[in-house]
C-alpha cells in the first residue's frame, strides 16, 4: 500500500506528540524537531496566548515546544528564580488557564510541550530560608531550612541561619554551587518527596510531556535517574553545560538498569558550529570544538553511541546575545546556514526562537527534508568534503544513504546527479535527496505568506523520462494534470493547494503536497511623541521591546536616542516612528535620560500614535508617564449628551452624514474636528 511522504511524516508528528512513544531518557530512532520557544525577555513573544494562537503552524514543523518555567516567581520573571510549583501559574507569561490551553491545544495538533524543570534551587518568600507552603493531592509540601545544602552560598547562607536560629542540613551540594538562590539538598527525604509530586503535578496535572532539568551540574545524576525513573517523562533533556565528556559521563549516570534515563544538549556542537560559521570556516565542522571537545552527535565520539541522547542546537538564551549586551559563544552569521547542518545531522535538533521568527519559512522547509529524508537521532554520517570553504555530508539512515548537506561554497561539491537530487537551496548551503527516495518536491513549506513567490519543484527518482505533474486545487495529480520539468518553478500568487506527483510510464506516486495562504494584513506606521520637560529632563531615549520583536533598539540600555523633535500645539516633543507589522504587534517602552536614570515606569502594550508626558509623580524611583493622547493627536472620544446625541451633525470621513444613534466603531467629523468612537 503506497502512501505520500506527506501522510508518513504527519504521523510521526502524531506519534511524537501524542504520547505514543514512551522511553527512558529519550527514545532511539526519533524523527522528531523542537523548538525553543523563547529567548531571553521574552515575555510577550513566548505569552501562552500567542503560543496558542500559533499551535497550527508550530504544528507543521515541530514535534516538541519547550516553554519557559511556567510557575509564579514573585515578578517578572524567566522562571529561573522559581517560587512556586504548585498553587500560583501565574507567572509572567500568562495565567494557569491560559497555560492549560496552551499545553492541551499543543496536545491536539499532535505538539508535546517540555516544561522547563529548575530544582537545583529555589528561591524563598521572604527571608534566605524560608519556602511557600502549598498543597497538592490533599497533601501539603513544604521545603524547610534543613533542606538548604550547608555550604549554600559559599556559607553566607549558614551565617544567616546560624545568627537567625535556623538549622541548614548537614549535607554539602552534591554538585556545583550557585549563588543567589538556596542550593537544595537532594540527600533530603522532603526535597525528594517535594520534587517527585512537583513533576508528578506537571506530566499528570498540568499535561507536560517530559522535562528540561536546568544547571544538572548543580546536583548528582542519580538523582535525575531517580526522579525520571518515578515520573515516566517521555522526553528528558539536561542542561549539563561542560564537555562533550562531562555530558557524556552524566548521561552514563542517569541510567537505571544501564539505561540512562535522560537525553542532554550537545554543547559542543553548538560551540563546533560557532567556530564554523562565525569564522568562515567551514572545515571547523569536522574538528573539535575550540576546547577539545567533539559534539555528542558526532560519528568519532565514543563510536557514535550518544547521537540518541544528544539533543543539538546552535543557539539558546544563555549563549545568545541578551538585551543588556552579554552572552557566551552567540553565533553570529551564518544563522540559516548552521540551521541548515543542525536540520540535517542525527541527534534531536532545537531550534532556538529567534531564528525560528526571523526564518520560518526557510526553517519549515529544512524540516520537510529532514523528514522525508527519514533524518533520526540515530543517523550517522560521513564527510564527503572538507575545505575552508565548504563542507559536505552523506547522511545515512539504518546504513543507507538519505540525504546530503553542503555548507559554504555549495558549488565547491556538486554529487553525482545519477544518485541525488538538489529540492534545497540558501545562502550558503544546500539539500540534496537520495533518488532511491522516489518522491516529487517542492522548495516551499506550508504556511502563511506576505508576498507571491515561486516554488521549485524537483523530481526525486531513479526512473529515466520521469515527469513531474502537479495540481493547485489539492486535487491528486494525475496522467493528464500540468507537467513540469525537474527544476521547473511554479509561481504562487494566491492561497492555494499545491499537489505533486512523479509521473512514471503512466502512473503517478511518490506525491508530496503544500498548503499556502497569504497574509492581508495592512502593516501600520505609529510616532511615539514624548514631552520630559514637566520632568525637567533635557533629552529622552527610547528602551523598546515586546510584540514581534522587531522594535529593539539599535543598541544597549537605554536604548535609541530621538530621531528628532517637532512643535504640536505649542509643545516640542521629542519623537520616534515605529511599524506595527499586525494585529498582535506592539510595542513597550521605558523612557529615560541620555545617561539611562533616571528612568520611566514600562509603558505596554502601544500599537497606535501616542502622545505621552513625563510626570514629576514617581512610582519608587521610576517617573510615572501621562498618555495625554486625547488632547494633541486631534482624534477625541465623541461627546455625547444625556439623549446620546452629539453636539452637532456627524459626518464620516467621506463626508456622507450619519445616523448619530447607531454609529459603529470608527473615526467621525463634527464641527470641524475628527473623534473616534471606540
Amino acid at each position: 500500500m503506497k502512501k505520500s511522504l506527506r501522510l508518513i511524516a504527519c504521523s510521526l508528528l502524531m506519534m511524537a506528540g501524542s504520547g505514543s512513544i514512551h522511553a527512558q531518557g529519550w527514545p532511539a530512532d526519533y524523527p522528531g524537531v523542537m523548538l525553543q520557544a523563547f529567548y531571553w525577555d521574552s515575555y510577550s513573544q513566548s505569552a501562552w496566548t500567542k503560543l496558542t494562537a500559533q499551535s497550527d503552524a508550530l504544528a507543521r514543523t515541530f514535534n516538541l515546544v519547550w516553554i519557559p518555567q511556567s510557575g509564579y516567581c514573585g515578578g517578572t520573571s524567566m522562571g529561573y528564580d522559581d517560587l512556586y510549583w504548585f498553587n500560583n501559574y501565574n507567572s509572567s507569561f500568562g495565567n494557569e488557564q491560559e497555560l492549560r490551553t496552551l499545553i492541551s491545544t499543543f496536545k491536539e495538533k499532535g505538539i508535546g510541550t517540555i516544561a522547563d524543570v529548575v530544582i537545583n534551587h529555589r528561591k524563598n518568600v521572604s527571608n534566605w530560608v524560608d519556602f511557600p507552603r502549598e498543597t497538592y493531592k490533599g497533601e501539603t509540601y513544604e521545603m524547610v531550612s534543613t533542606d538548604i545544602c550547608s555550604d549554600d552560598d559559599d556559607g553566607e547562607t549558614k551565617k544567616w541561619a546560624d545568627k537567625n536560629g535556623y538549622s541548614l542540613s548537614s549535607n554539602k551540594d552534591s554538585g556545583e554551587g550557585w549563588g543567589g538562590m538556596r542550593d537544595l539538598d537532594h540527600n533530603s527525604e522532603n526535597v525528594q518527596k517535594c520534587v517527585k509530586a512537583y513533576l508528578d503535578f506537571l506530566l499528570n496535572d498540568l499535561g507536560y510531556t517530559g522535562f528540561r532539568y536546568d544547571m544538572v551540574k548543580g546536583y548528582k545524576a542519580s538523582f535525575t535517574a531517580q526522579y525520571n525513573s518515578e515520573a515516566k517523562p517521555q522526553f528528558s533533556v539536561g542542561e549539563c553545560w561542560d564537555s562533550s565528556n562531562t555530558i557524556a559521563n552524566w548521561i552514563d549516570g542517569t541510567k537505571v538498569g544501564d539505561v540512562p534515563q535522560s537525553a542532554a544538549f550537545d554543547f559542543q556542537f553548538k560551540y563546533v558550529c560557532a567556530n564554523a560559521f562565525n569564522n568562515g570556516v567551514y572545515s571547523n565542522l569536522g574538528l573539535k570544538n575550540p576546547w577539545g571537545d567533539m559534539p555528542l552527535n558526532s560519528s568519532s565520539f565514543r563510536s557514535g553511541a550518544y547521537r540518541q541522547y544528544a539533543v543539538t542546537f546552535v543557539e539558546n538564551h544563555d549563549t545568545e546575545v541578551r538585551p543588556d549586551g552579554s552572552s557566551n559563544g552567540p553565533l553570529e552569521k551564518d544563522t540559516l546556514a548552521a540551521n541548515a547542518y543542525l536540520l540535517a545531522m542525527p541527534g534531536t535538533p532545537c531550534i532556538f526562537m529567534k531564528h525560528w521568527m526571523a526564518y520560518p519559512h526557510e526553517i519549515a522547509s529544512m524540516v520537510d527534508v529532514r523528514r522525508a529524508a527519514g533524518v533520526v537521532n540515530t543517523s550517522s554520517y560521513t564527510n564527503m568534503r572538507s575545505s575552508k570553504d565548504y563542507y559536505a555530508n552523506l547522511i545515512k539512515t539504518n546504513n543507507e544513504n538519505r540525504m546530503m548537506v553542503i555548507v559554504g561554497d555549495v558549488e565547491g561539491f556538486i554529487p553525482s546527479a545519477a544518485q541525488y537530487t538538489q529540492v534545497l537551496e540558501g545562502y550558503h548551503y544546500r539539500y540534496y535527496m537520495a533518488n532511491s527516495l522516489e518522491t516529487a518536491w517542492a522548495d516551499k513549506a506550508s504556511g502563511m505568506y506576505d508576498e507571491p513567490f515561486s516554488v521549485r519543484l524537483a523530481a526525486v527518482t531513479n526512473s529515466q523520462g520521469a515527469q513531474l505533474v502537479y495540481t493547485l486545487d489539492g486535487s491528486t495529480p494525475t496522467a493528464s494534470s500540468a507537467k513540469a520539468e525537474n527544476g521547473a518553478t511554479v509561481n504562487i500568487e494566491s492561497d492555494c493547494t499545491l499537489t505533486v506527483g512523479l509521473l512514471v510510464d503512466g502512473v503517478v506516486k511518490g506525491i508530496v503536497s503544500r498548503d499556502y495562504t497569504f497574509n492581508n494584513l495592512v502593516k501600520t506606521q505609529i510616532t511615539v511623541y514624548v514631552d520630559p520637560t514637566p520632568a525637567g529632563w533635557s533629552s529622552v531615549n527610547f528602551w523598546t521591546w515586546g510584540g514581534d520583536d522587531s522594535h529593539s533598539p539599535s543598541k544597549g540600555w537605554p536604548g535609541d536616542a530621538a530621531e528628532g523633535r517637532t512643535e504640536i500645539d505649542g509643545i516640542n516633543w521629542f519623537y520616534r516612528t515605529y511599524t506595527i507589522n499586525s494585529d498582535d504587534d506592539l510595542v513597550n517602552f521605558v523612557f529615560s535620560t541620555g545617561s539611562g536614570s533616571p528612568q520611566t515606569v514600562d509603558i505596554n502594550g502601544v500599537k497606535s500614535t501616542k502622545f505621552f508626558e513625563i510626570s514629576t509623580e514617581k512610582d519608587g524611583e521610576k517617573h510615572l508617564v501621562n498618555d495625554v493622547t486625547p488632547i494633541h493627536n486631534g482624534i477625541n472620544d465623541i461627546f455625547m449628551n444625556y439623549a446620546g446625541k452629539a453636539d452637532g451633525a456627524v459626518y464620516d470621513l467621506q463626508g456622507r452624514r450619519m445616523n448619530i444613534d447607531q454609529l459603529p466603531r470608527g473615526i467621525y467629523v463634527t464641527g470641524g474636528k475628527k473623534f473616534v468612537i471606540k
